[in-house]
């Protein structure tokens, strides 16, 4: 499934090695993507205002996924947001659940994200939720 976005598909892990190998995954599908190593250089760069889905790291230092999801949704309510996670937490999986946003354990199958990245960015009412059991 290829698919090319108009815009990037911005991901922000704090494990540079994640953000570098989705962002692979997500350039050899045919998306434009770019990646960071935290949400303060992601919100320094100006790019969220750009972004066509955002691939968010629950847990990182300064400012989490969470807060990251809240800070972008003021800027730009109709982003898409993704949530990935190295530890499972209840509360977690809890709050993208409640707003609506997919929700992956590392380590989780590419074709899993493609599928939901694919959906997030296909235009309401024809695409359906993507949930990682």
């Amino acid at each position: 499934m290829t698919r090319s976005a108009t815009a990037p598909v911005v991901v922000v892990d704090d494990d540079v090695r994640v953000g570098e190998s989705l962002k692979a995954l997500l350039e050899s599908a045919g998306f434009d993507a770019s990646s960071f190593d935290s949400a303060v250089a992601l919100l320094q760069s100006g790019m969220l205002a750009s972004a066509s889905c955002l691939i968010a790291d629950v847990h990182m230092p300064e400012i989490d996924g969470f807060e990251l999801y809240r800070r972008a949704k003021q800027e730009r309510a109709d982003l898409p947001v993704i949530f990935i996670s190295g530890r499972y937490e209840e509360h977690a999986r809890q709050f993208a659940v409640r707003v609506g946003a997919p929700f992956f354990d590392k380590p989780f199958g590419a074709d899993d994200l493609l599928r939901a990245v694919h959906a997030a960015l296909t235009p309401r009412g024809g695409g359906r939720q993507v949930r990682n059991e």
